[in-house]
């Protein structure tokens, strides 16, 4: 999907985004990145949006798309390419009313830090 090729369909997705139980979207996207922004404008639902690097001016054209977003527009912007990053986000915002995700988010975590310790 594209916010520029396909926006009628861009646009129904976010609108109904909710409607089909959805709770967080993650819009990825690079070069003019705009795809999260018209999600945003679209629904109620947080949005999380991946910038994707490109060759053309190493991915600061999806970042600055991706994050520079109008006041009343949010979008939540994780790094370059980043979906990792974008999946535990969406799960933490999801585990606030989750009470099983916040256990295993604590024990990703602490699993997390294991592997840094010396």
């Amino acid at each position: 999907m594209s916010a520029h090729r396909t926006p009628e369909q861009a646009h129904e997705y976010a609108k109904l985004a909710e409607d089909r139980g959805l709770e967080v979207i993650i819009a990825a996207a690079g070069r003019a990145a705009h795809l999260a922004g018209v999600m945003a404008a679209n629904t109620i639902l947080p949005v999380i949006g991946v910038p994707i690097y490109s060759d053309q001016l190493g991915g600061a054209d999806s970042l600055y798309s991706t994050v520079q977003m109008p006041s009343g527009v949010p979008v939540a912007t994780v790094g370059l390419s980043n979906a990792t990053n974008a999946a535990i986000l969406a799960v933490q915002m999801l585990a606030l009313s989750r009470p099983e995700l916040r256990h295993q988010l604590r024990n990703f975590k602490k699993e997390l830090s294991q592997g840094l310790k010396i």
